[in-house]
């Protein structure tokens, strides 16, 4: 993750000529077939190709107009949600189910925790650890937390839960916040 987007640029551009160069050796392949093939299905298989191509080129107008690399429209936000992400979850387990929008399956580890410190089989401080994390998920999931819930969040929260909730409602949308939520699963897997 070091290259800050230069390797993913480079695999796109990668991948744009490696594309162009197959509908170009299509077009090629058609003019040298032409005698093998009938009329309609030599000029069926060109339009095809030719609208391919167009497309093609549309695409990479949409790319060129947007500066779409890469490393210049990510870099910043990726690092501030990084730090404040790993700063501010543990529990790789809730940044997956945060990164692919599970609010119920959020629900559910909050009740089987609140099970577990009953029956003595989960520590307190893990315990209060895990209910932020998984409050602070369910908060910019858009969920509603009852009044209990938002009274523990302002009583436990940290530090570093409080910079997760400015970094990301600094950057605005939400699905920005949960594709690099995912990088951080990918992380916490390796």
């Amino acid at each position: 993750m070091a290259s800050r987007g230069t390797t993913e640029t480079s695999k796109l551009k990668q991948n744009l000529e490696e594309q162009l160069d197959r509908l170009m050796q299509q077009l090629q392949d058609l003019e040298e077939c032409r005698e093998e093939l009938d009329a309609d299905e030599y000029e069926e298989t060109k339009k095809e190709t030719l609208e391919q191509l167009s497309e093609f080129n549309d695409s990479l107008k949409k790319i060129m107009s947007g500066d779409m690399t890469l490393v210049d429209e990510l870099s910043g936000m990726q690092l501030a949600i990084q730090a404040a992400i790993s700063q501010a979850f543990k529990t790789p387990e809730v940044i997956r189910m945060f990164a692919k929008k599970q609010p119920r399956q959020l629900r559910t580890r909050l009740a089987e925790m609140d099970r577990d410190l009953m029956v003595g089989k989960l520590p307190r401080n893990l315990y209060t650890q895990q209910k932020l994390e998984i409050l602070t998920a369910l908060r910019k999931l858009g969920e509603k937390l009852t009044g209990d819930d938002e009274m523990f969040l302002s009583t436990n929260a940290g530090t570093a839960l409080s910079q997760f909730e400015r970094v990301s409602t600094d950057l605005g949308s939400g699905d920005k916040v949960f594709a690099l939520a995912s990088v951080e699963v990918e992380k916490a897997k390796q």
